[in-house]
């Protein structure tokens, strides 16, 4: 594991209640994920990413107009997505926003590309889900060229072809770029293949299972002449002053979301023992004290040879008062531990 291990937080923009229960307005929601990017820059989080959405449950359908008002108010955090769902949007455009957001925010800006985990995007922008392969395979190739700030000569089927285009706005420097996977193979070869950080999304089962696309993934730099790639983990948690104060506050948030999505996939209802041995050792939940959940990031960070970590802290309808408490103890002790177990283990 590299010693610069770097440490974010996600969130998805979940529509939230107060701390009566009451629903908040997707306004609300908004201006406090602004709230919430300052205390993050402030304890001292490295990265905050932002999830895009067309759903009802979520307030962010455009990620990096949220991500602009977070730089306006904060001034060393990175900021980026998670993720831009590429398939069903304009790789151009795509790069055109996020350079600005580089402008705005005086380089601070990355981003990470995906299918994302719902389908509403597509037939919202008419495109079919027949093509959902194609449309990921033919803009992430264009997105790589767009990044190289050179004339772009491209053609495909999904949009129309570039011949020695150039795009503007350009970047202070390269726009970082993660791939964001949740388990293909073809993903992990893909994101070695164009140059891109791997981002691993590990929401189920133990992180070691993961070791293998690791593996694959410095086998794919190899075969493809490239080095350094960084590997990064997106996973949910929540951190609170105890284990069983962490446990007690995030269990009925995280049941309820886990209960509507459940309803539209076919899964069943999560059990409590379910969830307790999720945010056990070898679970990908991350919801303890300080010290529990520094000791499972540790751990991750070892065994999959991470150059960072991401904690998704939204969960549902998780009050935004306990995400602040949340990102401050993940800032002020956390992240201190976590370091302080690395160079102990190096």
């Amino acid at each position: 594991m590299s010693q610069s291990l770097s440490f974010g937080l996600d969130t998805f923009g979940d529509v939230t209640v107060d701390l009566d229960g009451r629903p908040l307005a997707f306004g609300d929601v908004l201006r406090n994920m602004v709230a919430e990017a300052e205390m993050a820059d402030r304890v001292g989080v490295d990265y905050i990413g932002v999830g895009e959405h067309h759903r009802a449950d979520f307030a962010v359908s455009s990620p990096e107009v949220v991500l602009a008002a977070m730089a306006a108010r904060t001034s060393r955090i990175k900021l980026g997505s998670a993720v831009t769902v590429l398939s069903s949007d304009d790789p151009v455009r795509v790069f055109q926003r996020f350079a600005t957001l580089d402008g705005l925010s005086n380089g601070r800006a990355e981003v990470t590309l995906g299918r994302g985990s719902f389908t509403e995007s597509f037939p919202l922008f008419g495109f079919e889900l027949d093509d959902y392969e194609v449309l990921f395979e033919e803009k992430v190739e264009l997105f790589s060229h767009l990044v190289r700030q050179e004339p772009v000569t491209w053609a495909g089927s999904t949009r129309a072809s570039l011949d020695k285009q150039l795009v503007f706005p350009r970047t202070q420097s390269t726009l970082p770029v993660w791939l964001g996977v949740g388990g293909s193979p073809e993903s992990v070869v893909r994101a070695a293949r164009y140059g891109f950080g791997l981002m691993l999304a590990i929401i189920g089962g133990s992180p070691d299972r993961f070791v293998q696309f690791v593996d694959l993934f410095d086998r794919a730099q190899e075969h493809f002449g490239v080095s350094g790639l960084p590997v990064g983990v997106h996973s949910p948690g929540y951190v609170a002053a105890t284990d069983e104060r962490a446990l007690e506050e995030y269990w009925p948030h995280f049941r309820d979301m886990h209960a509507r999505i459940g309803a539209e996939r076919g899964w069943g209802p999560m059990r409590y023992e379910q969830f307790v041995l999720s945010a056990g050792p070898q679970g990908s939940l991350y919801v303890g004290s300080p010290e529990t959940v520094a000791e499972k990031i540790a751990r991750t960070a070892s065994v999959l040879r991470l150059q960072r970590f991401d904690l998704k802290y939204s969960a549902g309808t998780l009050p935004h008062e306990r995400a602040l408490e949340c990102i401050r103890l993940y800032g002020t002790e956390v992240i201190p531990r976590v370091r302080e177990l690395v160079m102990a283990n190096a």
